[in-house]
């Protein structure tokens, strides 16, 4: 499969680099990486519609430029690896790709293959989460790890002990990556689902809950979501920006869960409830 490189530069990269990357994953742009005012994307080659591109850069309050250009299949990982690189989350934890060098130091270390999926820990809403969760107590906690992308949060849950954890993401490639990192972790305690809410059929499974997707699908779904939850356990949501937090609590305080807690990282949110 050949994929488009689009190289955009933007005159204000603060908070649109973050915003840009958040409306071009919603017209099926598949990975992302950002430098200084820079943000690179790559989309499949028969998913790529310059229209709907353009649109997308029409809702952007900044000057952008953009050119782009076709990879062909053969050289896609070595583009790829070629732009990513580590990822700290303070001293607790480094996410590193398979060719990277190992780095000591560090209270974990997850490997990823990201390829095309999201979330390696470069996006600020990965991060926001991923940060919460050395404050968590997973002993015994099955955990719900929703629009898994690269399964990353999972993973983390069972680095931390958790007692299992499920991993959901409707899209076919964030399945098959999700299932080659937990390879690349030798994690033993993941079950990976192809697929959306439906799949939450089994009410008050999961002790914990992280829902790391958009504004919309959150609110859409979160009756599912809380369904799926036993009494008294936590959601930690987050993929929207800080001024999406009044309608998540305005949705969420309708099913039933009590805020919690929030956090924000450059106009990006994450915010937990509990199920009373």
């Amino acid at each position: 499969m050949n994929y488009v490189h689009c190289h955009f530069t933007l005159a204000e990269p603060t908070p649109w680099s973050e915003i840009l990357i958040t409306y071009l994953a919603e017209i099926d742009f598949e990975s992302f990486e950002q430098a200084d005012n820079h943000v690179e994307a790559y989309i499949q080659e028969p998913h790529f519609d310059e229209s709907k591109l353009n649109e997308v850069l029409q809702t952007i309050d900044t000057s952008v430029e953009v050119t782009h250009k076709t990879i062909q299949d053969e050289n896609w990982n070595a583009q790829w690896e070629s732009s990513f690189s580590p990822i700290y989350i303070d001293k607790k934890c480094i996410i590193r790709a398979p060719f990277h060098e190992r780095e000591e130091g560090f209270l974990q270390e997850i490997i990823i293959n990201p390829q095309m999926s999201f979330g390696t820990g470069h996006h600020q809403t990965t991060y926001l989460i991923m940060s919460e969760m050395f404050g968590i107590d997973f002993e015994n906690k099955t955990i719900l790890d929703m629009g898994s992308g690269t399964g990353i949060l999972a993973i983390l849950a069972e680095k931390l002990n958790c007692k299992e954890a499920v991993a959901i993401d409707i899209d076919e490639w964030a399945f098959s990556n999700t299932l080659e990192n937990i390879e690349l972790n030798k994690c033993k305690k993941i079950d990976v689902e192809e697929g959306g809410a439906e799949l939450l059929t089994v009410p008050e499974r999961f002790d914990v809950v992280f829902a790391n997707i958009n504004r919309n699908i959150l609110t859409n779904d979160m009756a599912r979501y809380v369904e799926s939850m036993k009494q008294n356990a936590d959601i930690y949501m987050s993929g929207f920006y800080t001024s999406d937090v009044e309608i998540l609590a305005e949705t969420a305080k309708a099913n039933g869960l009590e805020f919690i807690n929030q956090q924000e990282r450059e106009g990006w949110a994450m915010v937990q409830f509990k199920k009373r």
